[in-house]
Parts: structure tokens; C-alpha cells; sequence
């Protein structure tokens, strides 16, 4: 016990470099509180990109008063999805992506993987492009100059792992909190006295709560990777809120901040953000520039430390070959090269790439999520064995084609309903616009997969794998029972 407690002690340090890849993290590793939780993705989303997103929404064509309302009912809605996905974290002990395995199979779980390592690109690139416009002020060069010294302060964060990014996010989450109030009462005091009257469509109001269901929904897909480290015990109910709250009153928060400075200067907003916020501050301007690029950190550093162990899930199946932290230096360092790269190209144009893309991953991400949730809260019940997902031949089998049937399909029925800058379906035009393709994919997507399972030999399987849990004498609540060493 006395052993177990050292060892835990050893690794919880903020500069200890972390050794476990997409391997189950045993008890002896297991610390941490739920609180961090809360500091965690409240320091995640108080940011500048997350600004310059409730700003899109009064671009897209809302008024202020409409724009607040989607940006309480977007992030509302979309953190339920995360929040749940945070749950998974301490009773499995794997990266939030493996467990995927389970639904779609050993390698039939590389179709959601590529879609996620996707995003995480696309999201470090909309951080790099922002943070290397502010660093380009701060520092008097160019942005692309700007953007390169971002991303690689961003890349060696990364190198340490899981406790430095936890340990960041918890002081950001106090630095970051004074600029953004003052940004707020700087704005409050320019606001015009009559803003010009507007027609505000259903459809860009429900388009604009789908993008901001998309900003919520695209931390899923590795929400539980910071929150795997903790003790299984953990009170479910305890990580679901903190994680909730932290994530929907940080977004919020800084989202209403964003619609207000679009109201107030949306030329300024759209061409240069840091540059015209901060110069509200003259006199310390290069300070307001400084903390939105290390609150920027925050966000990058977690999209290229879910880029490596989402890439290891397909590259690694047993997870071997990401042990110790060269895997991590070297994924996260060609990682950090490709989105250093696109971003560079894309910066002149941010703003609608940044729009088009929420939409991109909101459309490929629903049936995963509904997917993946479905099967472990309504299918497994929380009760996996953990050594499973790491077996090429294993319970669940290299593909299963089911699964990959129903997220196809899910994208499919999505489609008449979708209403993007590329395409608008024939639903979509009847409802003036408005998109309910994620609320349709979702509900098709969880209905599909649960039948699939309950009317086919796969509910029979499920139930001879809980009852060999329960004969094992596992944990009765999840059960994943592993030794230490026969994980990986």
C-alpha cells in the first residue's frame, strides 16, 4: 500500500514526464481529484479561439440578444455529450478513442480515429492561426514567423504530458480570468445606443446553435483522456459536473464576450482579433497579448496530445509500441509540423474556414458519439474487459461491419437535413434553413446500434461477458478486473 501510494506521489509531479501511452493506466498511477476537472476545461475554453467563435455567430446574422441565447442553449446541449464521455475516463483507464474499439472492432475502429485526428489538426491549426497573430504583435514579426513560435512553445508542453497540461490549465484558469472580464467591460462601454434593426431567421439561429453544439461536441472524443488518471472510485456523478460546468461556463462566458465585439467592431473581429482587443488596452497591451496566446497553450496542448493517442490507437494495437515518451515526442512533433504548415496557408481566410469546419466535425462526429455512449451506458453498462481492447482477435473482432454500417448510414440521413456553406438539403430548405441534423443523426444513430445489439447474437455475447465479469469477482460496477501486468 505504502509502495502504491509513493508511486502515485512519484508521477503526479507537474514536470514529471509521463511514460503511459494508450496503455491501461494501473492503480498504482491513478490520482488526482475531479475538481481539476472544472480548471481543466474552464481554462480550455477561455481563450481567444473560442472568443472569435461567439463572435462567428453575430456574422452569421444574429443580433446580440439572439446570439447569447444560442451560445447558452449551443453549449448547454453540446456539454452534455462531453460530460457524459468524462465519465469513461477513470473506469477504464484507456484512452477515451480505444474504448471505440468495443463498437466498431479492432481495425474497423480506424474510421472514427481518422475522422478525430482530423479535427484535432483542424483545431490546433485555428489555435496556431490566432495565437501566431498575437505573438506576431507581441514580438514584431510576421505571422507566419508568429505561428511557428506558437506551435513549438506548444509542442514541447506536450512532450511532459498528462499532470504539466493539467497543472497549466489549473493556473491558466485563474491568469486568464481578469482579461476577459475587463475585454467584457471595455466592450459593455462602446456598445452602440440603437443597434440597427435586423430579421433573424430560424435557420440562422438553429445553424449557429449547431456550430456551437459542434465546439462543445468536439472535445468528446478525448474528454476522458484527462480524466483516465483518476481513482476508479471517483464519484461518477462529481466528474460528469465538473466537467460540465467548467467546459459550459468557460465557453459561455468568453462566447458572449465574442458576440459583443462582433456588435461592436466586426470588421476589426474578422480581419485581426487579438490585435483589435487588445489594443482596447494601450497601455498594456502587450499583456492582454501575451496571456491570449498562453491561454491559447491550453487548447493546443490537448489537441496534439490526443493526436498521439488517437494516432497510436490505430497504429498500435496492443499498444506496445507507445510506451515511453519517444512515441509522444515524435507524433506530436510531426503532428505539430503538418498543422504548423496549414496553418500558415489558411490564415487569410480564418474565420469562414473555422465555420465550415465546426460543421465538418459536428456531421462525422454524431454517430460516433451517439455510438459510442449507447454502448457503454445502455449496451455494457460501464462493464468492459479492459485487456479486450487490446487484443487483435479478442471479443469484438477486427471489424464490425455492423457498426460501420450505422455511421455510414447515420452521415446519410444527416444529409437532408444539413444546411452548410457547400450544401443545403432538401429538409433543411423546407424548414427555412434550419439544420437538425445533428438532433436526427444522433437519435438514428444510438436507436440503430442498440437494436442491432439487442435483436442479434451480439446481445447474447454481451450478457456471457458481464456474467464472466461478475463470476470473476470484478468490480461490480465496471469490472475491467485487469493485473497490472497483463495490460498492453
Amino acid at each position: 500500500m505504502n509502495q502504491a501510494v509513493e508511486s502515485t506521489q512519484a508521477r503526479s509531479g507537474a514536470l514529471e514526464v509521463e511514460l503511459h501511452g494508450i496503455d491501461y493506466i494501473p492503480a498504482s498511477d491513478r490520482h488526482g481529484k475531479p475538481n481539476t476537472l472544472f480548471t481543466l476545461w474552464f481554462a480550455s475554453n477561455v481563450e481567444i479561439v473560442a472568443l472569435v467563435t461567439g463572435a462567428l455567430v453575430v456574422v452569421l446574422g444574429l443580433n446580440l440578444v439572439w446570439a447569447i441565447f444560442a451560445i447558452l442553449i449551443g453549449n448547454g446541449l453540446g456539454g452534455l455529450y462531453m460530460a457524459f464521455h468524462s465519465v469513461q475516463g477513470p473506469r477504464l483507464g484507456v484512452p477515451q478513442m480505444i474504448q471505440s474499439r468495443a463498437q466498431f472492432g479492432m481495425f474497423g475502429a480506424i474510421l472514427p480515429l481518422v475522422v478525430v485526428v482530423v479535427m484535432y489538426i483542424g483545431y490546433f491549426v485555428a489555435n496556431a492561426v490566432v495565437g501566431g497573430q498575437a505573438v506576431a504583435i507581441l514580438l514584431h514579426v510576421t505571422t507566419p514567423v508568429g505561428i511557428i513560435i506558437a506551435n513549438a512553445v506548444t509542442v514541447i508542453g506536450v512532450w511532459v504530458g498528462y499532470n504539466f497540461i493539467h497543472t497549466y490549465t489549473r493556473v491558466m484558469s485563474v491568469v486568464a480570468l481578469a482579461p476577459f472580464i475587463a475585454l467584457l467591460v471595455a466592450l459593455a462601454t462602446q456598445m452602440p445606443a440603437h443597434q440597427p434593426s435586423m430579421t433573424v431567421s430560424h435557420g440562422t439561429i438553429m445553424v449557429a446553435i449547431e456550430i456551437l453544439v459542434s465546439w462543445q461536441l468536439t472535445w468528446a472524443p478525448y474528454v476522458s483522456d484527462y480524466s483516465r488518471y483518476l481513482p476508479e472510485s471517483t464519484s461518477s456523478r462529481r466528474i460528469f459536473w465538473y466537467t460540465y460546468l467548467g467546459s459550459v461556463i468557460g465557453t459561455s462566458f468568453v462566447m458572449i464576450i465574442g458576440a459583443l465585439a462582433a456588435v461592436v467592431a466586426k470588421a476589426q473581429i474578422e480581419n485581426n482579433a487579438p490585435a483589435y482587443l487588445a489594443g482596447l488596452f494601450p497601455a498594456v497591451k502587450w499583456l492582454f497579448l501575451l496571456i491570449f496566446v498562453l491561454g491559447l497553450f491550453s487548447g493546443s496542448l490537448e489537441d496534439l496530445y490526443g493526436a498521439f493517442l488517437t494516432s497510436f490507437a490505430c497504429l498500435s494495437p496492443s499498444g506496445r509500441i507507445s510506451q515511453g515518451w519517444r512515441a509522444r515526442v515524435v507524433t506530436t512533433t510531426v503532428v505539430a509540423i503538418i498543422g504548423t504548415v496549414i496553418a500558415i496557408w489558411a490564415s487569410p481566410r480564418f474565420l469562414a474556414d473555422l465555420a465550415n469546419f465546426a460543421l465538418f466535425s459536428l456531421y462525422a462526429l454524431i454517430p460516433w458519439t451517439a455510438i459510442n455512449l449507447t454502448d457503454f451506458y445502455l449496451v455494457h453498462h460501464g462493464r468492459y474487459d479492459v485487456r479486450e481492447f487490446f487484443k487483435v482477435d479478442g471479443r469484438w473482432g477486427r471489424v464490425n461491419w455492423r457498426t460501420i454500417v450505422i455511421f455510414l448510414a447515420t452521415v446519410a440521413v444527416e444529409i437532408p437535413f444539413m444546411n452548410s456553406p457547400w450544401f443545403e438539403g432538401p429538409v433543411a430548405k423546407l424548414m427555412d434553413g434550419a439544420d437538425l441534423s445533428w438532433i436526427i443523426g444522433f437519435f438514428f444513430a444510438a436507436a440503430a446500434y442498440y437494436l442491432s445489439v439487442r435483436f442479434t447474437r451480439l446481445h447474447r455475447i454481451v450478457e456471457q461477458e458481464l456474467d464472466e465479469i461478475r463470476a470473476a469477482g470484478m468490480s461490480p460496477t465496471i469490472g475491467h478486473g485487469c493485473p497490472e501486468t497483463q495490460i498492453a
